[in-house]
């Protein structure tokens, strides 16, 4: 993929020049509007459940694009174990953690507390993957960390959110931290619709037992309000988002890839009030200054 004609000083662009701004754009979109078509959809389903079957159909689908590309050969043996345990991580564990979580919290919040994982990545990237952490990006992820403390301090302080509820979702971010480090170091051959099918179905797998232990699809409602929520995160954020997050950590460092998410809370916070009227305060707005310069420090290519 070309990169785009921009300067690249003017471009949040990635520290590997095969990703242009579009893929980029789109990604942090995806992602972060993910937040409040969950906090719409687990309204009238369960979290477990619903993910459950949203990882279902859209690994059935990711694996059928791929077939139908001429791409669809299944992995075997440490390959296809690999994939299972990225999707245990980076779907199951990631996802039903903080779902659960956003049963109790705001969407908005869950973008800022799971958009603190650049830094834990940034701190790990270098004796688990032998990225070099430079000054520069050291400097960018602490600005960025500093403009989400800002924004959680503006949350917590006033006791708006649910303590169990926010340990749930810090455990999707250890889990997402996980899964991002582990599929750098493990670095999956399989096409992209493949591999990402495979952990979404992995994802499924994982989650039915405990969705059927802890949840009654009887408290499953079936509204206009989720069909159309699931629907966007089935094909938006499963086979859309996950897709381009997979091809930019493919190829760009650890540091570098994570460090978008620190552009999670503005985003999250936008869309949180825009769809879901969730307050937002001159303390979050505040916050997403550090959050921009920490992203274009961290990001941006050198010389």
């Amino acid at each position: 993929m070309k990169a785009l004609s921009t300067p690249a000083s003017a471009l949040p662009a990635m520290d590997s020049p095969g990703i242009s701004l579009v893929p980029i754009a789109a990604f942090c979109f995806l992602w972060s509007s993910a937040f409040a078509a969950a906090k719409i959809a687990v309204r009238d389903c369960p979290p477990l459940t619903l993910l459950t079957i949203r990882f279902l159909i859209a690994g059935v689908l990711m694996l059928g694009v791929a077939a139908a590309s001429g791409r669809g050969k299944m992995p075997s043996g440490r390959a296809l174990a690999s994939l299972i345990l990225l999707g245990v991580l980076n779907n199951a564990l990631y996802l039903g953690l903080s779902w659960s979580g956003m049963t109790t919290v705001s969407s908005a919040f869950t973008a800022v507390l799971i958009s603190t994982n650049p830094l834990l990545i940034g701190v790990l990237a270098g004796p688990v993957l032998g990225e070099h952490l430079t000054w520069r990006k050291l400097l960018g992820l602490c600005l960025g960390l500093a403009g989400v403390a800002l924004v959680l301090r503006s949350r917590l302080t006033g006791m708006q959110e649910d303590p169990h509820g926010t340990l749930l979702v810090t455990g999707g971010l250890l889990a997402l931290v996980l899964g991002t480090l582990l599929y750098k170091r493990l670095k999956p051959a399989s096409g992209l619709w493949t591999s990402t099918g495979i952990q979404s179905l992995a994802g499924a797998a994982a989650l039915l037992p405990f969705a059927l232990m802890s949840e009654d699809i009887g408290d499953a409602q079936l509204t206009a309000s989720l069909v159309w929520s699931m629907a966007y995160m089935i094909v938006a954020v499963s086979m859309g988002g996950y897709y381009l997050w997979f091809m930019i950590l493919g190829r760009a460092s650890a540091t570098s890839a994570s460090a978008l998410h620190f552009l999670m809370p503005p985003l999250g916070l936008l869309f949180g009030w825009l769809i879901l009227r969730e307050p937002v305060s001159w303390l979050d707005l505040l916050g997403i200054v550090p959050i921009a310069f920490g992203i274009w420090l961290a990001t941006r290519r050198t010389a």
